[in-house]
């Protein structure tokens, strides 16, 4: 796209991510020998299935189902018990992946977000591209795959990213919303559950097209004049809700919690063994986290490293600094101590990651002078490169060691 069209209103800005049975392929990178095998993520004798791979779902296992009825279905799978803290990171490694796109990400869950990418067009390409390089990056990256759902409203992309399963990318433009929605049956619109969705089926409203067909009040008698008059605008794909940044409660919607954590990561093109190569990766990660720290107005305490072998093993350390702070040479220190901790001695490294956690309002931390420190330090640098970077572009001042 030429930079004058980036500045066209985008038919389709909105992305919905979805992680294909993202436990079970989480727990499957980890064990490659479950490759090619049913497996089960949770499902203890008396629980139910957390997550299943899409062998196991040939069988007709599904996400909550109880385990013993999921055993009798598939004999054959090998239950896996979940590990949540796993879970935890692989998903904030895959949201710092979306913020590399936009900083509209509204995360839904563990496994799913919203993206509106409007911002995103003349860096990155047309909508449908950049929903192509966020599933590349993902597998690349994190070793497992998502679909996703390109469309101008948030229920439609919704819809669209469960059509783009497993592994997918759907694109519904703005004059195809009525061919995709309307032969849906009614319970895939959000706000339907199984109660409501065999009223309207027992009211002969069997279709998305049916109910979009109906008169507003008809529906309203229904179902009530909110569900209806709701229904009867996403059946013909009027939905004017938007991406809120932040975490939300169910399906977009929620007032956007602030992060506790912030961080970023990168895969080596090549693997990599020199330390110098890692530093400078370190330095260049640290920066982009403490810049959008210092957006944000939040300092943290915890410092995070990870590290990625060329055998996709990871590891994760912490350190916990006395103050909290949004220093971009105090965090660098930390992860910088915390990598020459691992003593490597030359492994050859596929990522690394830097993330600074517990983070709180910048205003509510009280930094402790010491005796004989500077008035002005890195922190007034730091805010000096932002002022610069604010007004000439992010490449205009940068740590020496960066400059290639």
């Amino acid at each position: 796209m030429t930079s004058a069209g980036a500045h066209i209103k985008q038919p389709t800005p909105i992305l919905h991510i979805d992680m294909d049975a993202f436990y079970a392929s989480v727990a499957v990178r980890e064990r490659p020998e479950l490759w090619e095998v049913p497996v089960i993520v949770g499902g203890g004798y008396r629980g139910v299935v957390l997550s299943a791979n899409y062998l196991a779902r040939e069988h007709g296992v599904r996400s909550g189902m109880p385990a013993t009825r999921a055993r009798r279905m598939c004999p054959q799978a090998v239950v896996v018990a979940p590990d949540h803290e796993l879970f935890g990171r692989v998903s904030t490694a895959v949201v710092e992946t979306f913020r590399r796109v936009t900083p509209l990400v509204e995360v839904v869950s563990l496994d799913e977000a919203f993206l509106d990418v409007s911002g995103s067009v003349r860096r990155l390409g047309p909508p449908a591209e950049i929903a192509e390089q966020v599933r590349a990056t993902i597998h690349d990256e994190q070793a497992i795959t998502c679909s996703v759902g390109v469309a101008a409203t948030i229920s439609v992309a919704k819809l669209a990213s469960k059509r783009a399963k497993p592994d997918g990318v759907v694109v519904v433009p703005p004059e195809g919303i009525t061919t995709f929605l309307h032969p849906l049956d009614v319970g895939e619109l959000y706000g339907v559950g199984e109660k409501t969705r065999a009223m309207l089926h027992r009211l002969g409203l069997v279709t998305v097209g049916d109910v979009a067909h109906t008169p507003v009040r008809t529906l309203q008698r229904a179902v009530g004049d909110h569900l209806g008059r709701h229904l009867h605008e996403l059946a013909w794909g009027d939905d004017r809700r938007e991406v809120v940044a932040g975490s939300s409660g169910a399906f977009g919607l929620g007032g956007g919690e602030p992060d506790r954590s912030m961080g970023a990561q990168e895969t080596f093109g090549r693997d990599v063994d020199d330390r110098t190569v890692v530093l400078r990766e370190l330095l260049r990660l640290t920066s982009t986290v403490t810049g959008r720290m210092r957006v944000a107005g939040v300092a943290g305490r915890t410092v995070t490293l990870t590290v990625r072998f060329a055998d996709f093993t990871t590891i994760t350390r912490s350190r916990t600094m006395s103050e909290a702070t949004d220093v971009t040479q105090e965090v660098y220190r930390t992860a910088t101590a915390l990598y020459d901790a691992l003593g490597l001695q030359r492994a050859r490294l596929r990522l690394v990651g830097v993330r600074v956690e517990g983070l709180a309002p910048r205003e509510s931390v009280h930094h402790q002078h010491v005796l004989g420190e500077r008035e002005h330090g890195w922190s007034e640098a730091d805010r000096a490169v932002d002022r610069a970077a604010r007004r000439f572009g992010s490449a205009a001042v940068r740590p020496a060691s960066l400059l290639s």
